[in-house]
């Protein structure tokens, strides 16, 4: 196994994300729950992105992962048994995870979707599923709820496609649906030459306002007796949604610069959802 010791706190520590960002919110019990899943998340998301691991290998990891949802195995990662944890705490089965697995393992080869309904399936297990792990541990009482996971998840990923489509690219993989990219003009050749030019940015727009429209829907699901439990998945919502408004001001230079909010932009985010919790 590669080297997986740290602990669930270090990795979360340590990590950038905008999810770990918003664990602030979360009571001690929920928050250190949230962070054990999330270093979960992250150490599986690091298998499929490692330059080190042979895909063989990659594969051979993520088995040993899925493996050790339902029992303790040899050799199983250092974290394994406080994710099994999570099981007797919480509305949360191992096939929910391994839902998540199969969306990593998505990555292994090259990557590429003809349609968006493909790049939809990719979406819904990669950050859909992690949205409908992530409630349980918040904790709800509508089983609308889970529809409003499922709608953020979406509207969540494909902000981070766009955000990261020059950095993909460079790894192999593309997430644009070819579909859109013909329809926009805009070919694989111009792509792979990162070419920015109008019908990128009207092809971004397309995707953009395809994310704009699952940010409604999600809020749209939400249960109002919801709201407060949902408060950290909120906080992410809108760090996002400012994330996105930032690409589609600067035209979506996505080849000339990376995009991404401020500590102090992502604090007065927080701040902005807790007071309209009180």
């Amino acid at each position: 196994m590669a080297e997986q010791s740290s602990s669930a706190e270090e990795i979360t520590r340590t990590s950038k994300s905008n999810l770990a960002f918003a664990f602030i919110s979360l009571g001690k019990k929920r928050r250190r729950d949230m962070t054990i899943f999330y270093a979960f998340c992250r150490l599986i998301d690091d298998i499929a992105d490692s330059t080190e691991l042979a895909p063989e290998e990659k594969a051979r990891e993520l088995q040993t992962w899925r493996e050790s949802l339902h029992d303790s195995v040899p050799n199983e990662p250092a974290l394994a048994s406080e994710v099994r944890g999570l099981f007797g705490r919480y509305a949360i089965k191992p096939a929910m995870l391994e839902e998540i697995i199969e969306g990593v393992e998505m990555d292994l080869g090259p990557v590429s979707y003809d349609t968006f309904a493909a790049l939809r399936d990719y979406c819904y297990k990669v950050a859909s599923a992690v949205g409908l792990v992530s409630i349980e541990i918040f904790g709800y009482q509508n089983s609308k709820c889970r529809q409003y996971a499922v709608d953020l998840g979406l509207a969540l990923q494909i902000t981070n496609i766009l955000r990261d489509v020059a950095k993909d690219l460079a790894n192999g993989r593309v997430y644009l649906p070819r579909e859109d990219m013909a329809h926009f003009g805009y070919a694989e050749e111009d792509l792979a030459a990162r070419t920015y030019n109008e019908p990128f940015v009207r092809l971004m727009q397309f995707e953009a306002d395809r994310a704009h429209g699952y940010f409604r829907e999600a809020a749209a699901a939400l249960p109002r007796e919801d709201r407060r439990a949902m408060l950290s998945a909120e906080i992410m919502g809108l760090i996002y949604r400012k994330l996105l408004e930032q690409m589609e001001r600067d035209r979506f230079r996505v080849f000339q610069r990376e995009y991404g909010l401020s500590s102090a932009a992502k604090f007065l985010s927080v701040l902005r959802q807790l007071l309209r919790a009180v």
